[in-house]
């Protein structure tokens, strides 16, 4: 699990990096109960496609293979925002 937040996290902020022209990003990491959720947020353009390239594909991919969850929400214009979920143990 600590794998898949990690490379969520990283995943998320490179994306910001590369093609959101934002000015700030931040990130939330909490958990409740057995649930571990992260989001990755930021200020910029929006329009996050997960079909363009690997990136939140695969943030997906190995969400899921942990019975997690993505959600992302990043309208024409922007803010996006990614929210990662997935059970957590400790």
């Amino acid at each position: 699990m600590e794998v898949v937040a990690y490379f969520a996290v990283t995943e998320a902020l490179t994306n910001v990096a590369k093609h959101s022209r934002a000015t700030h990003a931040s990130v939330r990491v909490h958990r409740t109960g057995g649930r571990l959720s992260i989001t990755v947020s930021d200020d910029g353009i929006g329009g996050a496609d997960e079909t363009w390239g690997t990136g939140l594909a695969g943030i997906r991919r190995r969400a899921h293979a942990l019975d997690g969850t993505v959600a992302v929400t990043s309208p024409a214009g922007g803010p996006t925002a990614v929210l990662v979920e997935m059970p957590c143990g400790w």
